[in-house]
This record gives structure tokens, sequence and C-alpha cells, in this order.
């Protein structure tokens, strides 16, 4: 009896980080086909080449370059979910009910003329395991996920040196604080 509780406890917490990813991964799956929605997603592999080709090509160049590519490096992967042609309102409050908020953190919540963006964190032992980005208004829906093992330090250089959708206003944000 003492050996299967723990292994009990140990199949409920997998289940249930398990379960977080599944509900963002069927909230990608369930409008990935749609073709109203435009859809993005960039692999480990993918994220790893591309660090390692800026931290190569940085060899010869500066120290932003190459701080740039060791970043890239630390991301799992990006999936991106957006549209402009539907009701981003009712897809906003779609993805943050499918959401187990707590397990995630918010960053910020702005709040302006009908849209609302929310950037909010995944931590694990004082990393950022993903990043998130969900963004909705009257004519449009934004849904960005980037997962890894980085830094705020790293998502401030990220919002400083990128053009990902909702880095301009988490960049912004961060300067009010």
């Amino acid at each position: 009896m003492k050996r299967i509780i723990p292994i009990i406890v140990l199949t409920l917490l997998v289940t249930g980080v398990n379960a977080q990813d599944d509900a963002i991964s069927k909230f990608f799956s369930k409008y990935m086909e749609d073709e109203n929605f435009s859809r993005v997603y960039i692999s480990p592999k993918m994220m790893q080449m591309a660090g390692g080709f800026l931290k190569s090509a940085s060899e010869d160049s500066d120290q932003e370059a190459e701080d740039l590519g060791e970043l890239i490096s630390k991301v799992r992967g990006i999936r991106i979910l957006s549209t402009e042609t539907t009701n981003g309102k009712s897809l906003y409050q779609e993805a943050m009910n499918t959401l187990n908020k707590n397990k995630y953190e918010d960053l910020m919540d702005v709040a302006d003329k009908g849209s609302n963006v929310k950037f909010m964190v995944r931590e694990e032992n004082g990393l950022v395991k993903e990043f998130l980005m969900i963004s909705g208004s009257g004519e449009s829906f934004t849904l960005l996920s980037m997962l890894g093992n980085f830094t705020y330090q790293d998502l401030n250089m990220l919002a400083e040196k990128t053009n990902m959708p909702g880095i301009k206003e988490y960049q912004d944000g961060n300067k009010k604080k």
C-alpha cells in the first residue's frame, strides 16, 4: 500500500501537466484546419537550427547576434494561431476558459477600446517554460504559445530584438513598469 500511493500521486501529477498541454493543443487543433485562420508552428528542431546558425554566423560579427542565437536555441517551439475574419472577443474568451489559470501567472493584461491582450507565463524551478499571449478584438484574434527554458531577461531581449505578434505590447508594458 505504501508503494501504491506514491505511484498514484505521481500519475495524477503527470496527467495534470499533460492535460494542460492538451488544452492548448486542442484549442489549436480545433481551428488549425479552418481556412479563416492562419497557423504557424515552428518545431524544436527548427529553433535549434536557427539558434545554431545565428551563433555560428556571429563568430565574425557582433555580440548581439550571438546573444540572440543563444536565446533562440532555448526556445523549444512556437505556435501561433490568428484570424482577422471573425469575432476575436469570443475566441479570446474561449481560449481563456481552456487554460488552467493555476498553472499560469499573469504578466500583463491590457484592455483598450474593445480589445484585450493578455501575457502569461508558466514557470517551473525559476525558469519560464511557456510564454503565452492571447489577443482578441471585434475583428481579430491571436494566440501565441512559446515553449522553452528561458528567463525574464530572455523575454525582454526577445521583445527588443524580434517582431513576433504581441511582443511590441509586451515591450511597451515593461517600459511602463
